[in-house]
């Protein structure tokens, strides 16, 4: 596997010696001081250039980096684009295990590119990229919620739980581990965010998808987290619905408590006990009630 030192050579080497490329910035984990390197860490590097057509209309220039294992050009997925386009992505994984993130855009639109705290500027050939601020992870720090996004996010939780107990009492394994798995898990892991905004003054970054929740949860949290992700079996699945809900509870009166908000204790309490009422339903019932 290539090292770090021969990728940015390769990729600062690239841009050297191509007319076209005018300055590279690269972003990401790999400039943020707060994240363990590791082998899977991607290059997040964006080539500023005059043109992107030719990039994109002869892509020998890919082989450069390596051979692929897959490629995905996000911008040419979904529907077509009639208008002329100022940017374009390559994501690259490559065989040694290396994956370039490959972003071209065009030097007379860059003023609409959203600067990432987490950016250094590698190359600048013309002095047209105005100076980043020392890398930090401040654009992907938790927030205070507002009443509004507390309410929904409590709201969301409980409202799709019904959900989850209509796929399971049918059934419908497919449909009740797709509401079980992202609306209401989106909002248990929404409300943990804050919980460990609370805990750290909302001064780290607890990773996306809450891929750092073990180093901030409590001991007990992080064993109630965990038990939240059954397999296939129904009963299992029944169980981590009810320890998501006792999780959700226990942090959103947390936050509640913090933010000087209401938590809606009826609408929870409701919620809770059709859950528990359609656990026990007869599979031949003729009425929910």
């Amino acid at each position: 596997m290539r090292t770090e030192k021969e990728m940015l050579a390769l990729l600062l080497g690239f841009a050297q010696e191509s007319e076209n490329i005018r300055a590279v910035i690269m972003n990401g984990s790999r400039v943020n001081p707060n994240v363990p390197r590791d082998i899977f860490q991607d290059y997040d590097i964006v080539y500023v250039v005059t043109s992107l057509q030719s990039f994109i209309q002869d892509r020998s220039w890919i082989d450069r980096f390596g051979n692929l294992i897959i490629m995905q050009t996000p911008d040419e997925m979904g529907e077509e684009v009639s208008e002329p386009i100022h940017k374009f992505t390559f994501l690259m994984q490559f065989t040694d295990g290396n994956r370039i993130d490959l972003s071209f855009y065009e030097a007379d639109h860059i003023s609409a590119w959203s600067r990432e705290s987490l950016s250094v500027l590698l190359l600048d050939k013309d002095g047209i990229i105005a100076p980043f601020d020392e890398p930090s992870n401040r654009d992907y720090l938790t927030h205070p919620p507002t009443s509004s996004q507390f309410a929904g996010c409590c709201n969301e939780f409980w409202w799709v739980s019904t959900y989850i107990a209509k796929g399971l009492w049918r059934r419908e394994l497919a449909y009740a581990k797709f509401m079980y798995e992202h609306p209401v898990r989106d909002m248990l892991i929404r409300m943990l965010q804050w919980h460990i905004g609370i805990k750290t003054e909302f001064a780290v970054d607890s990773g996306k998808c809450g891929k750092y929740f073990e180093k901030y949860l409590a001991p007990a949290q992080w064993t109630a987290f965990v038990q939240t992700y059954p397999d296939g079996d129904y009963d299992r699945m029944w169980q981590g619905l009810f320890i998501m809900c006792e999780l959700f509870r226990e942090t959103a009166k947390e936050v509640a408590r913090y933010c000087g908000y209401a938590y809606n204790l009826d609408e929870d309490e409701k919620v809770s006990a059709h859950l528990a009422h359609v656990r026990e339903l007869p599979v031949n019932a003729e009425g929910i009630y």
